[in-house]
């Protein structure tokens, strides 16, 4: 690990002996602060709110853009303290699960477990919270930034939870092999895949590109597909586990029918906590190739 990444785990470490409810008060000023003045990430947010189908109007998805950046913010601070406090004090945070018995019986059937996560709530925390109830790998993207890379898995092993690179054959091999032996793996289902490793499927009414590694993962290995996301509770009072059984057709043959299934039980969990949702994330930065060529026309006639 790098001095300066060092200096930066070193910060969070002091960040974290906070209590929740002031890191998430502070988490709130920041969100404020970028729900009223122009930057990057209330732009990407405003952009994406901008092209899903949702029963807000113009004047309404402003006053929620304000509440999704409040929340964003509690995600920035939150992980102070996930992830560098005691994993069994982290634990505490968890106030309720609901749904615990999907996941109790996915696990007894012995079939394998692929746990669905979008990036909804603390994501962290409830990585912790799994890696308590079984051995899990944890299927991870490579951060831009090469140097904290050893950061981001320093901080995330605190239940020595397997981390698998989602990418090249070898991060597939190593799930494959997990869930056939009947282990669980945790994927997020709402990253976007690269163009080309993706099939476009609605999402909240906009084709998004949407990854196909875990429909197929579930097709090969016929394990138990489990949404989950852990909820954010006021004022810093903890959080609550949701788990949500798969919509019919998630490991489907047809890919547009596996991928379609994958963004309904993303949706089907942002609906119980919409503004928890990471808006931001640029999840329609990339368009169908009919939609780009029906555009370029327009950009031609302007």
């Amino acid at each position: 690990m790098r001095w300066h990444i060092a200096i930066l785990y070193g910060l969070l470490r002091l960040a974290g002996l906070l209590p929740l409810r002031v890191l998430h008060a502070c988490g709130a000023a920041i969100g404020w602060v970028l729900g009223r003045v122009d930057n990057p990430l209330r732009r990407k947010a405003e952009l994406t709110l901008s092209q899903v189908n949702t029963q807000f109007g113009a004047e309404k998805r402003q006053t929620f853009l304000h509440r999704a950046l409040i929340e964003a913010g509690k995600s920035f601070t939150e992980v102070a303290r996930i992830w560098t406090a005691d994993p069994e004090r982290n634990l505490a945070l968890v106030r309720e699960v609901r749904g615990g018995e999907l996941f109790d019986a996915a696990l007894a059937s012995g079939r394998g477990l692929i746990i669905a996560a979008p990036h909804l709530g603390c994501w962290e925390l409830l990585n912790y919270w799994l890696c308590s109830r079984t051995p899990l790998a944890i299927a991870y993207r490579p951060p831009r930034q090469p140097d904290l890379e050893p950061l981001l898995v320093r901080a995330r092993g605190g239940l020595a939870a397997e981390q698998v690179r989602a990418e090249g054959t070898a991060g597939v091999r190593a799930l494959l092999k997990r869930l056939n032996r009947g282990g669980a793996v945790g994927i997020l289902p709402d990253q976007q895949p690269k163009q080309g490793e993706g099939e476009f499927a609605p999402f909240f009414g906009t084709p998004a590109l949407t990854m196909v590694l875990l429909s197929r993962l579930a097709a090969r290995t016929q394990a138990t597909v489990l949404f989950a996301f852990a909820e954010r509770l006021p004022k810093g009072a903890g959080y609550v586990v949701h788990l949500l059984p798969a919509p019919a057709g998630i490991a489907d043959e047809k890919v547009g029918v596996a991928v379609a299934a994958l963004n309904h039980g993303i949706e089907d969990c942002i609906r119980l906590a919409p503004a928890q949702y990471t808006w931001h994330y640029k999840r329609y930065s990339i368009r169908p190739l009919l939609e780009v060529a029906r555009a370029e026309p327009a950009r031609a006639e302007d």
